[in-house]
């Protein structure tokens, strides 16, 4: 605005403004355009090609240049010249930078380490231009690993800047929320990336040891005592544990019933824990836990039994000796808290064990008898009561929740909307049968029957749905073997019992006669002469009676 220039408002207050009384467009404006097939921002969408200089601009033998050159200048030759349009986003997709560091954490109050080192992984995405840290889960660490930062833009300064790819390097130091990581090293594809950028590398570093890990490096005495000694097992031994498939003598049971169980040996501490081996239809409970995981003394001192040892925890001043791996031989019997059981095969890791450790140790495996599978009875279907369908009725003596029959869905899809109608008349000695016109419907989708009865004035009967759809078994057929009425037993004069009803086919609709003859398996050929013969003879009648009333 210029000085003497000067601009009166009205304040935005209510009743101070005013609306435009002469827009008419109110839609939200779109913030996305397509550019060379890709979404972008609209205020990244701009085309960046140089614009075209006037000629006002030119030199004079510029422009007798470009007046001399007769070569026509295309749209096409112009877009030739430019390469394709390809956004940020899809060129750096899945391009990610990856940089050795580490941080060093402050141990308070402990005498053996004063810090720790600490190493991790930082991934800078140069797609959206953010990062992740993560730092390597190591084994038995107690501390809490894994992701320590999601994946985030990280704020450089107060000032609102955000680290970018030009701001990493080897050999720097990166702040983040209160943490400084130190970076060491790189990848290939990161050291490549930035030297093609023209960022000079600093020289890589190597990861500086721990006190803790200078600690570890030192010859590790032999254990003389039993407190040294448990260190010492815990950083060998952890993790490794003996397997036996064995079978439990229950001596105590009736029949003398042995069982499949599970022996398990931890060498980490020399504890024992035996698992029942779940079996369908075993009788027992789902509950496999025969004895907890607890060290099993073999020998106690004399005078030292304790009464009622089954209640009272033995202590181990009163144990004179426990067991060992060596007292688990494959082949022999072994007597745990007074069960006995007979070792009959180990797994790999074991057998290896035996063969480092006790080399002289003869393993004999036994083959564990497979039991005898006992016989199934037989099913026995219950008989019909006559109550919904066979195949429903079925379903009841298969489980104890029936479910509904399978159907053939592919006869469903290929058969569906398509039905043979025939007419029908009751076949019955009662006179108020006589003149009864039923529509017999065959439905080729589930092979299902449906009848129904046209309406005839001053009859006495009610016409409409006689039978829904069922399939109908034939005359002698039983609820093992059912046998049902199919198309080839439809045949005009052919008899259908239905459920106690007689009835006799009349006639038939085209329909009929055009799909038998396109599928003739299992038709035989009087069920389609009768179907001819009916048919040709309506026809010829409607061309009589036609060319009588012309």
């Amino acid at each position: 605005m210029s000085e003497g220039k000067k601009t009166t408002r009205l304040p935005l207050l209510p009743g101070y403004t005013f609306h435009d009384l002469t827009k008419s467009a109110f839609h939200r404006p779109q913030t996305l355009e397509y550019k060379g097939g890709y979404p972008v921002p609209r205020h990244f969408s701009m085309d960046m090609r140089p614009d075209p200089c006037s000629l006002d601009e030119l030199g004079t033998e510029e422009d007798s240049d470009l007046l001399s050159d007769t070569k026509p200048i295309t749209t096409s030759t112009v877009r030739d010249s430019y390469p394709p349009f390809i956004p940020a986003y899809v060129t750096l997709d899945k391009k990610v930078l990856r940089f050795y560091a580490y941080f060093r954490e402050d141990v308070p109050s402990c005498p053996d380490e004063e810090y720790r080192i600490r190493p991790v992984t930082i991934y800078y995405y140069l797609e959206d231009d953010t990062m992740c840290i993560y730092e390597p889960v190591v084994e038995n660490s107690g501390i809490p690993q894994g992701k320590r930062l999601k994946r985030q833009r990280m704020p450089k300064n107060q000032h609102g800047e955000y680290y970018r790819w030009k701001d990493l390097n080897l050999a720097i130091d990166l702040e983040m929320f209160g943490v400084k990581y130190h970076i060491i090293q790189c990848d290939g594809f990161t050291k490549q990336f930035l030297e093609r950028e023209g960022i000079i590398l600093n020289a890589p570093e190597v990861m500086p040891l721990a006190p803790h890990r200078k600690h570890l490096q030192k010859l590790k005495p032999c254990p003389t005592s039993s407190v040294d000694g448990e260190k010492y097992t815990f950083f060998t031994l952890d993790r490794k544990v003996l397997r036996f498939y064995a079978l439990w003598e229950d001596a105590d049971s009736l029949v003398g019933k042995t069982s499949p169980v599970t022996i398990r040996y931890f060498l980490v501490d020399n504890t024992v824990e035996v698992r029942l081996v779940d079996e369908p239809n075993s009788g027992r409970e789902a509950y496999t836990g025969l004895m907890g995981r607890i060290r099993l003394p073999k020998t106690i001192k004399t005078g030292s039994e304790s009464f009622p040892s089954c209640v009272l925890e033995v202590s181990p001043q009163e144990v004179e000796e426990y067991y060992c791996p060596k007292d688990f031989q494959v082949g022999q019997r072994v007597k745990l808290l007074g069960r006995t059981f007979l070792l009959c095969d180990c797994d790999g890791f074991t057998k290896d064990y035996y063969k480092m450790t006790y080399p002289d140790m003869e393993l004999q495996p036994i083959q564990i008898p497979k039991k005898t599978k006992v016989t199934e009875r037989p099913k026995v279907v219950a008989p019909y009561n006559g109550f919904g369908s066979l195949e429903d009725s079925l379903q009841n003596c298969l489980s104890l929740y029936p479910g509904p029959p399978r159907k053939n869905v592919m006869k469903i899809l290929g058969n569906s909307q398509k039905v043979l109608r025939y007419s029908a008349i009751l076949d019955s000695q009662k006179p108020a049968d006589i003149g009864r016109r039923f529509i017999l419907s065959y439905f080729l989708s589930n092979d299902a029957v449906s009848i129904f009865e046209k309406p005839t004035n001053n009859s006495g009967v009610i016409g409409g749905r006689f039978l829904e759809k069922i399939r109908i078994p034939k005359p002698g057929s039983t609820a093992d073997d059912p046998k049902y009425y199919s198309p080839a037993d439809l045949a005009i004069g052919a008899k259908v019992d239905v459920f106690g009803h007689r009835f006799l086919l009349t006639d038939a609709d085209q329909y009929v006669l055009s799909y038998l003859e396109a599928n003739p398996n299992d038709i035989p050929e009087e069920t389609l002469e009768s179907l001819r013969q009916k048919l040709s003879l309506g026809t010829a009648n409607d061309q009589g009676a036609i060319q009588e009333n012309g």
